[in-house]
């Protein structure tokens, strides 16, 4: 399985960015995805999470009302449209596989990661 994120850039603060994710080499549809960010000095946490179909989302509480995750699966991308950026959003956004058919905000669930896209939010 490949992923490749891409997206990122900076922006100012209000502003915002649309991340997409490509996947090959399994089935897309089958496997729920999610967005995961990583600050300096800080460990991975989750952001977004989408069921294989799309219809189930989960969010972080920081970024609730104004990051939307979707999928097109005919396309075998995910989205993470950002809304509202805050400095604090400013990290490595990494796109991930799961190995579950739902969404999950747990990290073991994903087993297979992108490069990474970096987002940096300016005040």
């Amino acid at each position: 399985v490949q992923l490749q994120a891409f997206g990122g850039g900076l922006v100012q603060a209000g502003g915002s960015l649309r991340l997409s994710c490509a996947a090959s080499g399994r089935t897309f549809s089958s496997n729920a995805m999610g967005w995961f960010r990583q600050a300096p000095g800080k460990e991975r946490e989750f952001v977004a999470a989408i069921s294989k179909s799309g219809r189930s989302t989960d969010y972080a509480d920081s970024v609730k009302g104004r990051f939307t995750i979707s999928r097109d699966n005919a396309k075998n991308t995910v989205y993470l449209q950002m809304n509202s950026l805050k400095p604090e959003d400013t990290a490595v956004y990494y796109c991930a596989q799961s190995t579950l058919a739902y969404s999950s905000i747990v990290v073991t669930n994903y087993d297979y990661w992108g490069q990474g896209t970096l987002v940096t939010v300016s005040s």
